[in-house]
């Protein structure tokens, strides 16, 4: 079709060997657009034209990197309204978090490009007389970034930010549900001064396009996002080239709710964590382990909160709440809320498919109650408008359940104590801990990531991003006697 949105590969847009259909999960009948999926030539062909891009890209002064990541970054911000709405006609997530996370995305840019200007490197004498080191940071080379569908913009620009910024090339396999906000990235990109074939995108499956990538010899450094299975498979093949590796994977966030909480803070934090981005986020508070002396007057207010949440078309006002991204996560979704019933569960409300004026992926916002630790529901990540209710007895009981879990990535307490916030704080086995605060929403100027099997490698975000994206090299310089 003429129509088609091509695939960016080494410098030039390209049809693919097929293409694939876009479609609003709000409105089924409504086609985004169709996509080209790249074939594995075209790829190999866009990773050998990346090394050499790569080496004329790192040789560019820090003002003219600076300049290309701020433009970026401007662009991005600037036009928050017409790509956020884009964002969430393919996605579904409401329209005011489609484009808060365009205009995050361009600060992620604007964040790096000043970053250009501040990679000082470290000097010392050595422990030979005459002698003097300098130690500084290098790119590591080609990277690939492979990111996933619930934050289409925001999750690629963190890690696309950081690896220009330090230098390197770029080869983006965006996840294949939401490839009209990666063409639009892509675009603004591609416009810059940079060199033919530095920034590529090839939209692909994971299968073919995703394997092929993260087995490449061609490929120095591989950041993901995205399933444990996936990454696991991601590593296995990476560690035969011995290619550097950055994962962000699961999670089972645990928000802890105290018996001196202040109650409509904790049910408004819970809300937000279990339900926003319809639950479709890695730092989503699927579980929430209150305290039993407050569990009752919670579990009232939180079941009518999600009762009265406005579930609708991502793009129509009000809507507090959007369809799930595909057929494929709503079955996915309720097995789990059969899944949750067979184990014991209490569903107090929602957890079904909707009926709704368009044709679309809706389901309400659902609530377990009665549950335990042990219950697949609170082991397993759903990705799914729904969170379960765990009561403890005790602190000292939910500070256990929160860190039991082989996840690890976020958590949460809501308390008006200090020492318990501080006690948590501290001993939380978590990547990020929040108080009084939901398990959702974190910077991009600070590290972010998990333990457990939430991540893997060094952390995304803020300075720490230097630690993947380049590579330390220790000059050893002798300057000889004076003459």
């Amino acid at each position: 079709m003429s129509d088609t949105k091509l695939n960016l590969i080494a410098g030039e847009w390209l049809a693919g060997e097929a293409e694939i259909e876009n479609r609003n999960p709000s409105d089924l009948s409504d086609l985004v657009g169709m996509f080209a999926q790249a074939s594995a030539d075209q790829l190999d062909g866009t990773l050998l034209q990346a090394r050499r891009a790569q080496a004329e890209w790192a040789a560019y002064g820090m003002e003219r990197k600076q300049a290309v990541l701020m433009a970026i970054g401007t662009e991005l911000m600037a036009r928050a309204e017409e790509l956020g709405t884009l964002l969430s006609r393919e996605e579904g997530k409401p329209l005011a978090e489609g484009k808060g996370e365009v205009y995050r995305a361009g600060q992620f840019f604007t964040y790096y490009a000043a970053e250009c200007l501040r990679q000082l490197g470290e000097n010392a004498d050595s422990v030979r007389p005459g002698v003097e080191i300098d130690v500084r940071r290098e790119a590591v080379g080609v990277v690939a970034v492979i990111s996933p569908w619930n934050f289409p913009t925001a999750t690629a620009s963190w890690k696309i930010a950081p690896a220009l910024c330090y230098g390197n090339a770029v080869v983006w396999k965006p996840a294949n549900i939401t490839p009209a906000s990666a063409v639009a990235l892509t675009e603004i990109i591609a416009r810059q001064d940079i060199p033919k074939g530095l920034f590529s995108l090839v939209m692909g499956s994971g299968r073919s396009i995703g394997q092929r990538l993260v087995e490449s010899p061609l490929v120095n450094a591989i950041s993901f996002t995205g399933s444990v299975p996936v990454g696991k498979g991601i590593a296995s093949a990476a560690i035969q080239n011995l290619t550097k590796v950055q994962m962000e994977m699961g999670s089972k966030n645990a928000l802890a709710v105290m018996d001196d909480a202040d109650l409509d803070l904790a049910v408004t934090l819970a809300l937000g964590g279990a339900f926003g981005g319809t639950g479709q986020k890695c730092t989503a508070s699927s579980r929430l382990v209150v305290h039993a002396a407050i569990h009752d007057a919670f579990v009232e207010k939180l079941v009518a909160g999600a009762q009265a949440m406005k579930v609708g078309h991502a793009l129509a006002e009000g809507t507090q709440m959007g369809p799930v991204v595909s057929q494929q996560q709503l079955d996915e979704n309720l097995a789990y809320v059969d899944l949750g019933k067979s184990e014991g569960a209490e569903l107090a409300c929602g957890g079904q498919r909707l009926d709704m004026p368009q044709d679309g992926y809706y389901m309400s916002p659902g609530v377990f109650l009665n549950t335990t630790n042990t219950m697949r529901i609170n082991r397993e990540e759903m990705f799914a408008p729904l969170t379960s209710v765990i009561k403890v007895g005790s602190y000292d009981e939910a500070l256990s359940v929160v860190n039991d879990t082989n996840f690890g990535l976020t958590s949460g307490i809501v308390t008006q104590s200090l020492a318990r916030a501080t006690h948590f704080r501290r001993n939380a086995r978590t990547g990020v801990v929040t108080v009084n605060l939901p398990t959702a929403g974190t910077d991009y100027h600070v590290p972010f990531g998990g333990r457990g099997d939430s991540s893997y490698g060094p952390r995304e975000q803020g300075k720490a991003a230097a630690e993947f994206y380049t590579t330390v090299k220790t000059a050893y310089i002798s300057a000889g006697a004076p003459q």
